[in-house]
């Protein structure tokens, strides 16, 4: 399995034979650039126009936008209600949290998250392998909530996303920086993870910055 950054919230997953992306974004909106790709399934958290650039995918078999169970390719996913805001979507809505079962590996993607999971939340995620999860703030949790969210799910690994890199538009959202000394210890800095068996899995969770 292979997770590959796009930026701002969006990753690529790919595993043999099936590719998937989730949270495409529109480039004039967040101020990246966004090169179209190609992929089996998109899977969208919830439908801001960062987040839901559909028409920048070409080729998905599958296109997912709410909770529920589905199966392509040989991957599970299953996608869970949420909220993005901390008042039960009074502010900004619903927001759809994933998790992903490919090859051997879970991954659970979190989206805008805006809001410390409840115990019923994190029993449906289940165990983890891979997290990956908003750490910038304002629009989603913050640093802070997002380090207790980790706690909560205890994964063996952390990929944060929805962070302020040079070149973005939207205002009032922190650098990944703070969440990287919430955390604290050793942070891995790479172009792709890269995973092919379980026993290459930390015993304790480490934080992994993937580029763009």
């Amino acid at each position: 399995m292979q997770i590959s950054y796009l930026g701002w919230a969006s990753f690529k997953i790919a595993g043999e034979g099936i590719t998937l992306i989730v949270d495409p974004f529109d480039p004039q909106i967040v101020g990246l650039p966004w090169k179209n790709q190609e992929a089996d399934v998109v899977c969208v958290s919830h439908q801001h126009k960062d987040h839901n650039y559909v028409a920048g995918v070409k080729g998905a078999r599958l296109v997912i936008g709410s909770p529920g169970e589905y199966e392509v390719g040989g991957v599970r996913i299953f996608g869970m209600l949420s909220y993005h805001d901390d008042k039960q979507g009074q502010e900004r809505g619903f927001n759809t949290m994933y998790r992903i079962e490919l090859e051997e590996f879970s991954v659970a993607y979190l989206g805008d998250l805006g809001h410390k999971l409840t115990q019923e939340q994190v029993e449906d995620l289940g165990s983890i392998d891979v997290l990956i999860l908003p750490v910038g703030g304002k629009y989603t949790i913050n640093y802070e909530t997002a380090a207790e969210v980790v706690a909560q799910l205890q994964p063996s690994i952390v990929i944060p996303s929805h962070y302020q890199v040079e070149g973005v538009k939207i205002s009032e959202i922190d650098p990944v920086d703070k969440f990287l000394e919430e955390m604290g210890g050793e942070v891995k800095r790479v172009g792709e993870l890269k995973l092919s068996q379980k026993g290459q899995l930390p015993e304790e969770t480490e934080v992994y910055i993937v580029k763009s």
